[in-house]
């Protein structure tokens, strides 16, 4: 339900992109539910682990577990669609290890013809509140190139093909990037991406999550183009594998270096802290530290799940997220933008009128 004012008024609500995957983007949209219908939830296609990169090898379908866990967030009987969907058959050759979400998907894809009417099918039937759409429409294979450090030998470069098998390797990340490179945007992300109030990159895993979407050149243009606030939501914990002890500005670093610089001007980072525990122990938090004159600035808040406390709370974080919205606009309600006219303009000239 959306927040209602004193005098029985609705607020203004915003048009928010959220862009990632995984239980990051689906625990932001769960608390953004409460907030404003108008929500986009723009999908990772690059995973290819488990019941989905079964489906999309067997099938060729693009992998629908993102999707389904946001399908979830958003429905309208959450608890319930919640449990359904994310229930796994533990028997049968065939089917042990799917999850009836995915299978549901993957059906209704063969129903309607193609996997964004079942995506857009699915979130008509279960009542869902907002969009889900993904990047792109293109079988994406995710690349990375670790850093391989030893005493035997110099530094050098491993190159590890295929988005689950990254953080497998348990080596630092030196850059991901899409084959193929040239992928094209789903055309319906790219237009609300340039129609939104407010951008929201994570949280989730920074590498395998977040960046596939961005990595895509007509998002990441859009992105850059679009009048929008600009957020990236820092996880609370490392993730082993992937970003091992990385700090704040680590995390900032590698957006820039793969995205380039300012494209997420603010960061909301976590101040919460964990009782201590048992759970305490298995989860080393993303430290608070960031470059007093850094190209973003950061916004610290206390976002901790004290049941998970290496996850964010929904409801603080949506509220986190709403308070930096309201507080930036400028008195008409409009939201200021943090890109020069000009670079808007040419970032929007790249991107194909067919597209748009």
């Amino acid at each position: 339900m959306v927040d209602i004012g004193r005098n029985g008024s609705q607020p203004e609500a915003p048009k928010v992109v959220a862009i990632g995957g995984g239980t990051g983007l689906a625990t932001l949209l769960r608390g953004l539910k409460s907030h404003t219908p108008h929500i986009t939830a723009i999908v990772t296609v690059a995973d290819d682990g488990g019941s989905s990169g079964r489906l999309r090898r067997e099938l060729g379908l693009l992998p629908p577990g993102d999707f389904r866990s946001c399908i979830a967030a958003l429905a309208e009987d959450e608890a319930l669609i919640t449990q359904l969907f994310q229930y796994r058959f533990g028997q049968g050759e065939a089917l042990k290890g799917h999850s009836f979400g995915n299978l549901f998907i993957t059906a209704l894809a063969g129903v309607t013809g193609s996997f964004e009417r079942a995506i857009l099918e699915a979130s008509r039937v279960l009542a869902v509140q907002g969009r889900i759409l993904p990047s792109t429409l293109e079988d994406v294979t995710l690349v990375a190139d670790l850093k391989i450090e030893n005493d035997a030998a110099p530094s050098r470069l491993a190159r590890v093909t295929g988005e689950s098998a990254i953080p497998k390797a348990r080596q630092p990340i030196e850059r991901v990037f899409l084959q193929p490179e040239d992928a094209r945007a789903y055309p319906e992300a790219v237009r609300a991406i340039l129609d939104a109030d407010l951008i929201v990159a994570g949280p989730g895993s920074l590498f395998t999550s977040v960046l596939p979407n961005l990595l895509v050149r007509d998002i990441r243009k859009a992105v850059e183009a679009s009048a929008a606030r600009r957020l990236y939501v820092c996880n609370i914990a490392t993730q082993p594998g992937e970003t091992d002890e990385f700090d704040v500005d680590r995390h900032m670093k590698a957006l820039g270096r793969h995205l380039g610089p300012g494209l997420f001007p603010f960061v909301l980072a976590n101040t919460g802290r964990p009782v201590l525990g048992s759970e305490v122990a298995r989860w080393q938090p993303v430290a608070l530290h960031y470059r007093s004159h850094a190209d973003y600035q950061v916004i610290e808040a206390d976002v901790l799940d004290a049941a998970i406390p290496w996850r964010h709370d929904s409801g603080k974080l949506a509220s986190q997220i709403l308070h930096f919205y309201r507080g930036r606009q400028t008195p008409s309600g409009a939201v200021q933008s943090t890109v020069a006219g000009t670079e808007r303009e040419d970032s929007l000239e790249e991107i194909p009128a067919d597209i748009l």
